[in-house]
């Protein structure tokens, strides 16, 4: 049994179903309106489940069922399920981009939560920002919550080849430039990539961010690795259906959970598992809502001294998540970089992160190495400042071409998408292969939302020279499915005025990966002029959600969040009022 330290009266649903007032009469009746009698909710945790299923969705397809899964361990553990439905943020489908929404996913789980009667949270999410999103509005609302990832879906297959969803498309999409796939072939690849429901089933930023969400300790042990179409995954539902209702009753909140020492925990398995470099942007938001200071630095500390471990596309070169998982998952991984690892911290399982991992196993040592035997020697991502980026870029070099990790080279400039698009394609295209490609005016405000353009197609004259790596450099961001030079999240954007708006044809750029600098090889006289000359391109927004975004965005390497939704914004809101 669960130890108690709440009573049913102190229940934050009662404040709504106890009294004996009119208003009470009508919360009451219209639950009995639905079906439900008294002793259904009298005395029970009324249990939320924010669910992100929708028609459009193809990584959650399965929410529609799994619900239930959720609802039967809710009710199990003495609880009272009531699903309510959240903004589903499809990455395949949503344009310009989910991160345009990510913080409207944040608002809406935080006030489905605050205005109606429940006392804690099942969290069903995985697709790229549902993660981070609800997890943000869950963490702001502060209410005993539980994180249910989706899973990535089965591998993909084509003509006995195994298919990694965005990372095989980037490939052989630049195959099919080149003249060596067919119609027919790519048509077959299509239906081939992606097999199930779940999420993509590469180390992209869906499995990044379920996997620090486990590390952080908001799932429960080992529930990241579980693709989607296991019977695991059904019982992994219905159990965190029935620990949420225990939580509730022990009163274990998220900020109880989610300290400094658990958003390094986080940075760590980030860098050991070849992580999205979306996890940075996400990661900050989330530890800003908790009210940890966790910044850039922090991650350039973790790369300097965790290996990347994990044998998983696009860092590794053979396997996917569902091997990952025969592998021992997320649990097997930890227990190879305890050393590195807060194991006293608290996760939603009620026990700690070290009594979690106690008797984990690697069964694969390919798929999970040894830090002895890494696949790249330091962490996956690693910081870069200079006068380019002042506030600081990412790369991922343990998914890209050695060579670039020092390189100089001319820039080669587009301000637009479009632009860039058309002149990639143009044989007559005046670029070789080591010039710096750059994409600009596509950050937060730029983009809007700064969509994943970061990894710049290869112009086609030079794949079909066998070129398949070059620098490319931008303020968007990149799928985490993607690989190769890209140098991303350039901070302070060229939207607003930072230096990359100020870089022309033919300027050198020169990084260091190892020295953890980029610079623009240009006087400072010549850019100081140029920055007289600057003018800000045309606004975005006069109207709506996006107008707001566009007032209130924060820049990359602060996480991306709205301003007013950070901790620090004014007094804690308090609880609705009941009349």
């Amino acid at each position: 049994m669960t130890k108690k330290n709440k009573t049913p009266d102190q229940l934050r649903s009662a404040r709504w179903f106890a009294p004996d007032d009119l208003r009470a009469f009508g919360h009451r009746s219209r639950a009995m309106q639905m079906g439900y009698a008294p002793e259904e909710w009298r005395d029970r945790p009324v249990i939320a489940i924010i669910n992100t299923w929708s028609d459009a969705q193809p990584c959650h397809m399965h929410f529609k069922s799994r619900v239930d899964d959720v609802k039967r361990g809710v009710l199990m553990a003495g609880g009272f399920p009531l699903e309510l439905p959240a903004l589903s943020l499809s990455e395949s489908l949503l344009k310009p981009t989910t991160m345009l929404y990510r913080n409207m996913l944040a608002m809406d789980a935080e006030e489905l939560l605050r205005g109606h009667p429940v006392d804690g949270v099942v969290l069903m999410g995985g697709c790229d920002k549902t993660t981070p999103g609800l997890l943000l509005g869950a963490t702001s609302m502060n209410l005993p919550a539980i994180y249910l990832p989706a899973g990535p879906m089965l591998r993909g297959n084509w003509k006995g080849k195994t298919l990694g969803s965005g990372s095989d498309a980037w490939k052989y999409w630049d195959e099919r430039r080149a003249g060596k796939i067919s119609d027919k072939d790519w048509v077959d690849m299509e239906a081939g990539i992606a097999r199930s429901y779940g999420t993509c089933m590469t180390m992209g930023t869906a499995s990044t961010m379920t996997a620090i969400a486990e590390a952080i300790g908001m799932t429960l042990p080992g529930a990241s690795s579980i693709p989607a179409a296991d019977a695991n995954h059904i019982r992994m539902s219905s159990e965190a259906g029935r620990r949420i209702v225990e939580m509730v009753w022990e009163d274990l909140t998220p900020h109880k959970i989610q300290t400094r020492s658990a958003f390094e925990n986080a940075i760590t398995v980030a860098m050991a598992m070849g992580c999205s470099t979306n996890a940075i942007i996400h990661l900050i938001a989330q530890a800003r809502r908790a009210g940890q200071d966790i910044s850039l630095d922090d991650f350039e500390v973790a790369s300097r001294k965790v290996p990347v471990i994990t044998n998983v596309r696009p860092s590794g070169d053979l396997y996917l998540m569902e091997d990952f998982f025969y592998a021992g998952g997320l649990p097997g991984l930890m227990s190879r970089i305890k050393q590195h690892l807060h194991l006293d911290c608290m996760t939603v399982s009620g026990k700690t992160l070290g009594e979690n991992i106690v008797g984990a196993e690697v069964h694969n040592d390919d798929v999970i190495r040894t830090v002895d035997n890494p696949i790249y020697k330091e962490g996956a991502l690693a910081v870069l400042k200079g006068n380019l980026a002042p506030d600081g870029c990412v790369i991922k070099p343990s998914a890209c071409d050695p060579r670039f990790l020092k390189h100089t080279g001319p820039a080669l400039v587009f301000d637009d998408y479009p632009s860039m698009k058309k002149a990639v394609d143009d044989p007559d295209l005046d670029v070789a292969a080591d010039h710096v490609l750059i994409l600009r005016n596509a950050g937060p405000q730029g983009g809007p939302g700064m969509p994943e353009w970061g990894m710049l197609p290869i112009p086609t004259k030079l794949v079909k020279q066998g070129v398949r790596d070059m620098v490319r450099l931008s303020d968007a961001r990149m799928s985490g499915t993607s690989y190769g030079a890209c140098i991303l999240h350039v901070s302070p954007e060229s939207y607003i005025g930072g230096p990359l708006a100020l870089v022309r044809n033919g300027d050198r750029i020169t990084l260091d990966v190892a020295a953890r600098t980029i610079d623009l090889d240009v006087p400072e006289a010549e850019l100081a002029k140029r920055r007289a000359e600057w003018k800000q391109p045309e606004k975005r927004f006069e109207r709506g959600y996006g107008w707001m975004f566009s007032k209130h965005i924060k820049q990359a390497n602060e996480g991306c969040d709205f301003d007013f939704l950070e901790t620090g914004f004014g007094k804690p809101v308090g609880e609705p009022s009941i009349y």
